[in-house]
């Protein structure tokens, strides 16, 4: 087999390969934009995340008095 017919077969298997990827991405290229959270929604889960309940009591009056100290 001559070198320029393997550089060949090997170049149009890259090819096809690449063309497959190509179709792949811009089929499944909408449904990505469609499951992208808005920007409040973003913050609202973070704010969850990070903000925690107080169960104490007197804890949470002292937060209270602080917050109305101000």
């Amino acid at each position: 087999m001559p070198p320029i017919l393997i550089l060949v077969v090997i170049l149009a298997v890259a090819a096809i390969i690449a063309l497959a990827a190509f179709v792949i991405y811009r089929i499944l290229r909408p449904r990505l934009k469609e499951e992208k959270p808005s920007e409040e929604q973003i913050v609202q889960e973070e704010i969850n995340r990070v903000l925690q309940d107080i169960e104490d009591e007197e804890t949470k009056k002292e937060i209270i008095n602080y917050k109305q100290d101000d």
